[in-house]
C-alpha cells in the first residue's frame, strides 16, 4: 500500500522570517484526489477498499504457486499482479488525500480524526492483501524465471526482484498480519503522538507567541539578540516536553528492535538499506567519507564564519545567521517561481514546463499556518493523480531554494509515474537526486547574476552553509541515531543521555568553532526523520554527494546529458542505483565518487578563503 511520508526540509532549524501576511501565496486543491472528507467518493472508496481486499485473498490466496507452475503461469500471474496494482491505486488515494488533508492542519480536531480513522479502515482492509507478497516469495526461484519468460509477468520484473529481495526477512502470514495490525497502536500511534506534540507547541518570544516553524525562523534573523532569545525559548519549550519527546524515541527504538530482531537484520540501520536498495558498504563508504572531511568541511568554514561575525566562537543560535552583508529582502512568490522556472528551463525547457503545472494547477501549499506541518515536501499521491507540494514560504533566498528542491521531486514523481503504482516509487537514495539537482541548478542560475564580488561571496556562502546541513549535518544526524538505536538495546535512555549523545556527535561534527552551549542538549527532539523514518537522513547527503559528481559531469557534457538525465528520471524504482549511474560513468561502490562529491564543497570553501573571507 502506497504510505503517506513527509519530506520535511533537511534545515528546519535554517529556514526564513516570516512572510508578511503570507499574501497572494497559493494553497493546494485537493479536488483531484476527493471533493472533500464527507463526500460520498470517500465512502464509497473505504468501503470498495475493504471489499476489493477481501475479494482479492478469497480469490488468489494458496493458488499463486499453483498458477506460476501452469501451463500460462507468467500471463497467469501478470493478471494477479495487475489487480493487486488496481488496489494499491485505490488504497493510495485514500491514504494520500487522508494525509495531505492532516498535513494542512494536524491541530483540528475533524482532520486529525478522518486521519486516524481511514488508517484504521486501511489497516483492516490491508490483512487481506498480506499473504500476496509472502506467498510470491514461497515460489522456487526457477519456476519463477521460467514463469519471468511471460512479456506480461516480464513487465513486473523489477517489482517481482525487489519483493524477493525481502524474502530471508519475512516471517509467517500470521506473525505478518499480527506486526501489521499493531502498526496502527504501536509505531502509527507513537508517531501521531510526536506530530500533535510538535504541531501544538507554541513558542513564546518577547511579546510573541509563535509556531515552532515560526521560532525555528528565528534563529535565522539578522538580529544576535532576537537569534538568542528565540534559542533559549525554544530550549525551554524543548525541555517543558522532553519527557513525552524521550518516551516517544524509547518506544519506537524498542518497536524497531523487536521487529529488526524477529526478521533477522544484523545490523540496526539493515532495513533502511533494504528499503532503499543500497548496499551497507556504500552507505559506510559514504559515512566514513564525511567524517574524515569533517575538519576540511564545517571545521573550517564555521571558522571564517566566526571571523566574519567577529567572534572568537559561534554561539549554537548563530550557526544559521546571515552574513554580515546578506541580501534580506523579501522574495515576492511570483519572483520566487520565476527564478526557479527560468532556471529549469535553461537546463531543459521539457522540464521547466512539468514543473509549472505545479503552480498553474493548485498543486502547491505555500503559506505558513497555525497547526500546519512544517518544514516541506512533495508527495507523489498516485500514478493516475499527481503530486502535491509543501511548503511553509517565508520569503527567504533558502525558501526559493526549497522550492526548487520540491519542485525537482515533483518533477521527477511526473517522469516516474509511468511505471505505475508498484514501480514509480524510487528508493530514498535516488529519490533526493532530482530535488537535490533542481536545487544546483537554481543556484548556480542566481549566482550567474551575481552584480559585486560580495555578492557573489555571500551567495557562495550561503550555498555552502546548504550544503553542509545537507551532507554533514545530515551524516552526524545518521550518527546519532546509529548511537542511541544501538545503546537503547541495553535498556532505556534518559532524556539527559539521549542529550549527551547529541552533543557528542554535534561537536565532532561543527567542530570547534560553535559554543554548544545550555539548552542545546535537547534539539535533537523535533528532527521528524528520527520518527517517521529511522535512518532516513543518511539519504540527503548521498543525493547531495551524487548530485555533486553529476552535476560535474553535466557541465563538462557537450550533447545528451539531459536525455540521459530524464531516463534516469523516468525509471523509477525499476533500477538500481549501478544501472541508473552507468550511463554517466559514476560508480557510487567507488570511494573517489564521495571524495569527488564532497571535493566540489572543499572548493568552494577554498574560493572563499582565497578571496579573504
Amino acid at each position: 500500500m502506497t504510505s503517506f511520508s513527509s519530506r520535511l526540509v533537511r534545515n528546519a532549524d535554517a529556514a526564513a522570517t516570516p512572510l508578511a501576511g503570507a499574501k497572494g501565496l497559493p494553497e493546494w486543491d485537493l479536488s483531484d484526489l476527493y471533493p472533500a472528507m464527507d463526500s460520498a467518493e470517500v465512502t464509497e472508496d473505504l468501503a470498495a477498499a475493504l471489499s476489493e481486499c477481501a475479494a482479492f485473498e478469497e480469490a488468489y490466496k494458496g493458488r499463486l504457486g499453483e498458477l506460476a507452475e501452469g501451463s500460462n503461469g507468467g500471463a497467469a500471474l501478470a493478471a494477479v499482479i495487475s489487480s493487486y496494482e488496481a488496489i494499491d491505486e485505490k488504497l493510495g488515494r485514500l491514504v494520500s488525500y487522508a494525509g495531505l488533508v492532516y498535513a494542512g492542519d494536524t491541530t483540528d480536531a475533524k482532520r486529525s480524526k478522518f486521519y486516524g480513522d481511514v488508517q484504521d479502515r486501511l489497516t483492516a482492509a490491508t490483512v487481506h492483501l498480506l499473504f500476496f507478497t509472502l506467498e510470491l516469495n514461497h515460489i522456487d526461484d526457477a519456476v519463477m524465471e521460467a514463469a519471468l519468460q511471460d512479456p506480461a509477468l516480464a513487465h513486473y520484473r523489477p517489482w517481482i526482484e525487489d519483493v524477493r529481495k525481502e524474502r530471508p526477512y519475512q516471517l509467517d502470514d500470521k506473525l505478518e498480519r499480527l506486526f501489521h495490525e499493531k502498526s496502527v497502536t504501536s509505531r502509527g500511534a507513537f508517531n501521531r503522538l510526536f506530530d500533535e506534540t510538535m504541531a501544538a507547541m507554541t513558542v513564546t518570544i518577547g511579546e510573541e507567541k509563535l509556531t515552532l516553524e515560526e521560532a525555528l525562523n528565528k534563529l535565522q534573523d539578522p538580529s544576535g539578540s532576537v537569534r538568542r532569545q528565540a534559542a533559549e525559548a525554544l530550549a525551554s519549550v524543548f525541555g517543558q516536553n522532553i519527557r513525552t519527546f524521550t518516551l516517544i524515541t524509547n518506544t519506537l527504538a524498542k518497536d524497531k528492535e523487536i521487529s529488526d530482531t524477529w526478521r533477522g537484520f544484523e545490523d540496526v540501520a539493515d532495513s533502511r538499506h533494504l528499503a532503499n536498495r543500497v548496499e551497507r558498504e556504500v552507505v559506510d563508504a559514504l559515512v566514513e567519507a564525511v567524517h574524515e572531511a569533517y575538519p576540511k568541511l564545517s571545521h573550517r568554514y564555521y571558522a571564517m564564519k566566526a571571523r566574519w561575525l567577529g567572534q572568537d566562537k559561534l554561539e549554537f543560535w548563530d550557526r544559521n545567521a546571515p552574513l554580515p552583508d546578506s541580501d534580506d529582502r523579501i522574495i515576492p512568490w511570483d519572483e520566487a517561481r520565476e527564478k526557479v522556472l527560468a532556471a529549469y528551463g535553461r537546463f531543459s525547457p521539457d522540464m521547466a514546463a512539468l514543473a509549472e503545472r505545479f503552480f498553474e494547477n493548485g498543486w502547491i501549499d505555500a503559506p505558513p499556518r497555525p497547526g500546519k506541518a512544517p518544514g516541506a515536501f512533495a508527495h507523489p499521491t498516485i500514478p493516475s493523480v499527481h503530486p502535491y507540494v509543501l511548503l511553509n514560504y517565508q520569503g527567504r533566498t533558502r525558501d526559493v531554494m526549497t522550492l526548487a528542491h520540491e519542485l525537482g521531486h515533483g518533477v521527477h514523481q511526473l517522469l516516474a509515474a509511468p511505471n505505475g503504482s508498484l514501480m514509480a516509487p524510487t528508493p530514498l537514495t535516488l529519490a533526493e537526486t532530482a530535488s537535490v539537482f533542481g536545487e544546483m541548478l537554481t543556484f548556480q542560475s542566481l549566482l550567474a547574476t551575481a552584480e559585486t564580488p560580495e555578492q557573489r561571496r555571500t551567495m557562495l556562502a550561503s550555498k555552502v552553509e546548504d550544503m553542509l546541513n545537507t551532507v554533514v549535518r545530515q551524516i552526524a544526524f545518521y550518527t546519532f541515531e546509529r548511537r542511541i538505536h544501538l545503546e537503547r538495546r541495553e535498556g532505556e535512555l534518559t532524556s539527559e543521555r539521549i542529550g549527551e549523545i547529541w552533543l557528542d556527535v554535534q561537536r565532532e561534527s561543527l567542530g570547534p568553532a560553535i559554543n554548544l552551549g545550555e539548552g542545546y542538549e535537547t534539539y535533537w527532539c523535533y528532527v521528524p526523520h528520527f520518527i517517521h523514518s529511522p535512518f532516513y537522513v543518511y539519504a540527503y547527503a548521498f543525493g547531495d554527494c551524487l548530485v555533486n559528481s553529476l552535476y560535474a559531469v553535466y557541465e563538462k557534457a557537450e550533447t545528451g546529458f539531459q536525455d540521459r538525465y530524464f531516463d534516469m528520471l523516468r525509471a523509477g524504482g525499476t533500477k538500481h542505483h549501478s544501472e541508473l549511474l552507468a550511463p554517466f560513468g559514476l560508480d557510487a561502490r567507488d570511494p573517489a565518487f564521495w571524495q569527488k562529491g564532497l571535493g566540489v564543497i572543499e572548493r568552494m570553501i577554498d574560493e572563499l578563503e582565497a578571496e579573504g573571507a
